[in-house]
């Protein structure tokens, strides 16, 4: 039997970092993992070299969208880390442009690294975008909710 696929035609993810919703973002980049391998060879073995899983590395989080008014959350989340900041949870939910959620990821221990403003260019009429970058120390996909 076919299951009907709910496909990601339009998307758009909402973020929320230590309990702060940020708001829509129209792209996320680079939510993923790979496994550290380390080689070893062995004495008499010429025909391969061993390859060992070590650990987990997450790759940096790049969420981007144009200008608008939640960009005053993020200017604040980045101004509040003048005096230091605590690692935490955070979440990104995939959601269709009807609002169903497609998709949900709990992010661990988030640390925001990097904010990009817009380039200002008057022989270019575009969209301004804002670019917020974030490290974390692991996701999880959580089930989506109905």
């Amino acid at each position: 039997m076919l299951e009907d696929v709910d496909t990601a035609v339009s998307v758009r993810y909402l973020v929320t970092l230590d309990g702060t919703e940020l708001g829509a973002f129209s792209t996320c980049e680079g939510l993923g993992c790979e496994v550290v391998v380390e080689t070893r060879e062995e004495g008499g073995r010429n025909d391969y070299v061993w390859q060992l899983p070590t650990r987990l590395k997450f790759t940096n989080i790049k969420l981007s969208r144009p200008l608008g008014r939640d960009t005053e959350k993020v200017a604040h989340l980045f101004g509040g880390m003048v005096n230091g900041y605590q690692r935490s949870g955070g979440t990104i939910v995939a959601m269709r442009a009807d609002g169903k959620e497609i998709a949900r990821w709990s992010l661990r221990e988030v640390l925001p690294i990097r904010w990009t403003g817009p380039s200002f260019n008057p022989d270019q009429a575009k969209v301004l975008i804002e670019t917020v970058e974030i490290a974390h120390h692991g996701f999880s996909a959580e089930p989506v909710k109905a």
